[in-house]
């Protein structure tokens, strides 16, 4: 039978609770175990798809084409599994089926309440994550213990261990110690009180994982666990790290697994490490440093782009390499031009983004790009750019997308459904804005490359799969006079008729995707385009000192 491990947190958000159940899950693979995990989310929001990034960060995408929280990034990099629709739930989720379950006469004419039916359905969406093979679930609760918006998920957590047996459930609460600079001391009373707030509602934590500065004093565990009611070999020191790749070794200091087998009745298994601890020491000692631009629109907030700083970092383990990252307002761009904002990194990178804000700035850094021969890689909008460029720059035709000019003379880039639907080069003239919400292609899509090109070189390989999330595609009408100007096509779909990678063949490295590569690179497997862009950066970076 399966076994549960719930996460909860408290005092503050942003403690890390994804990071948390990602390096737990790592360290129990580790052990030979099966892992799967869940994230519940306490939003009215259906998924993310629909919110701003300034507002929720990233939108990770799964291979069944699922929009969901950034955090199950943090699980695929992790551990080794692939999530799907059934790991991220959210409150609008949960709430949308049963309402639906209620129109459809379902509940037969009983009044539908919270409880039983609100954490029924919860409790069922828990056990769909779980298959035959699964051997632990960890299922992270969203929020903070105290706000109104968990309590659902919080009783239907509570309930699950009379389901399925007290020694196949686990509750293991994240919180925080703070240092109390002027005092020069550590305070406890902050989780004392988190751990009252959740006994209030009946949980009694198992395990707590206590973040802090510095290692918590002996005498301070047992304080802890005298008023939490834990055993004090339960009250972990969550210490702050320079990676997060760190987090599962220094859990396994702290003997978290061993813990974790004694609550859950599992063989005692030491867990082999030896991959992480590669990943860590290839982090924390590099043989070189290179500077890498990211052109974006969501600039302000670094978790829009969670994946692809990840995905960079990734890229620089393969090379042995740092990746110093610089941000670029891409309106910056526009207002100040490329020439004194990229003039000094070894490589540009502009990813994805939806609306007009800001497109001209992206362009421009594209053309930079271009021209300076830095190495370049356009991810999704970023290809779409780099298309545009060398249509107006290179072709010398008044070429935009249908996303930002729905009357533009040449629309390169134009309407995934007007492909569909039409196959010519017809345009539906509709904003961007009235399309939010509507179809996307999202998820998985097999790409076939082409011999002897970047892209081949990168994957090694003829046929690949890449996750997509977009409305918008490389117009076919164009093919021919862009190849014949020197833009070369090296990935399509199968059926060749949508355009999935551009190169340029006259420069060092010039590379755009349809896809979002990002989503799929792990530390202990960077993506093949990745590790390709930092390795050209750093010759790139090399060339300027010969």
């Amino acid at each position: 039978m399966s076994k549960y491990i719930f996460i909860t947190g408290g005092v503050v958000s942003a403690l890390g609770k994804g990071i948390a159940a990602s390096a737990i899950g790592s360290l129990l693979e580790a052990k030979g175990l099966r892992i799967s995990i869940q994230k519940l989310d306490p939003y009215i929001n259906i998924d993310p798809g629909t919110l701003s990034p300034f507002e929720h960060g990233e939108v990770y995408v799964t291979d069944d084409g699922c929009e969901t929280d950034l955090d199950l990034g943090h699980y695929e990099r992790f551990i080794n599994q692939k999530t799907s629709i059934f790991n991220n739930y959210t409150t609008g989720k949960i709430y949308h089926n049963v309402i639906t379950k209620e129109r459809r006469g379902d509940y037969l004419g009983n009044t539908v309440q919270v409880v039983p039916h609100i954490t029924d359905e919860i409790r069922q969406a828990i056990k769909s994550a779980v298959t035959f093979t699964t051997d632990i679930l960890i299922v992270e609760i969203g929020g903070t213990v105290g706000d109104i918006e968990s309590l659902p998920f919080l009783e239907a957590i509570r309930q699950f261990r009379y389901d399925v047996g007290r020694e196949n459930v686990i509750y293991i609460h994240l919180t925080l110690v703070p240092y109390i600079k002027t005092a020069g001391e550590l305070k406890t009373k902050p989780t004392q009180h988190s751990v009252k707030d959740l006994r209030e509602i009946g949980i009694q934590p198992d395990i707590l994982l206590c973040r802090s500065e510095m290692p918590l004093p002996v005498e301070m565990k047992k304080k802890i666990a005298i008023h939490c009611n834990t055993d004090i070999d339960a009250v972990i020191s969550a210490l702050d790290v320079e990676t997060v790749y760190e987090v599962p070794i220094q859990y396994k200091l702290e003997n978290l697994d061993k813990i974790i087998e004694k609550k859950l009745c599992l063989d005692n298994r030491p867990p082999d490490l030896s991959t992480w601890q590669d990943v860590v020491y290839k982090i924390k000692n590099p043989k070189k440093e290179t500077k890498i631009a990211i052109v974006g629109k969501y600039v302000g907030l670094k978790d829009a782009y969670k994946s692809l700083t990840e995905a960079l970092s990734h890229g620089g383990i393969a090379n042995n390499a740092r990746v110093r990252l610089i941000w670029v307002d891409s309106e910056e761009v526009e207002a100040r031009g490329a020439d004194r904002l990229l003039s000094d990194v070894d490589g540009i990178l502009v990813p994805g983004g939806f609306g007009s804000r800001g497109i001209e700035g992206k362009i421009e850094a594209a053309k930079y790009a271009r021209l300076k021969k830095v190495p370049y890689f356009g991810i999704c909008l970023g290809m779409q750019c780099a298309v545009i460029e060398f249509s107006r720059n290179v072709c010398n035709l008044s070429a935009n997308s249908v996303e930002f000019d729905p009357d533009t003379k040449h629309p390169v880039i134009y309407l995934m459904e007007s492909w569909y639907n039409h196959r010519t080069n017809k345009i539906e003239k509709r904003s961007s804005e009235s399309q939010k919400g509507g179809t996307m292609r999202l998820g998985a899509y097999p790409c076939n490359l082409t011999p002897n090109t970047k892209a081949f070189e990168a994957y090694s390989i003829n046929k690949i799969s890449e996750r997509h999330r977009h409305r918008y595609e490389f117009n076919n009408s164009y093919r021919e006079i862009l190849t014949q100007k020197g833009m070369v096509i090296s990935g399509v779909s199968p059926d060749n008729e949508l355009v999935e990678i551009i190169e340029l063949d006259d420069h060092p490295w010039f590379l755009g995707c349809q896809f979002h590569p990002e989503f799929k690179s792990r530390p202990i497997d960077p993506h093949p385009l990745f590790r390709a862009f930092i390795e050209a950066s750093l010759k790139a970076q090399r060339a300027l000192f010969i």
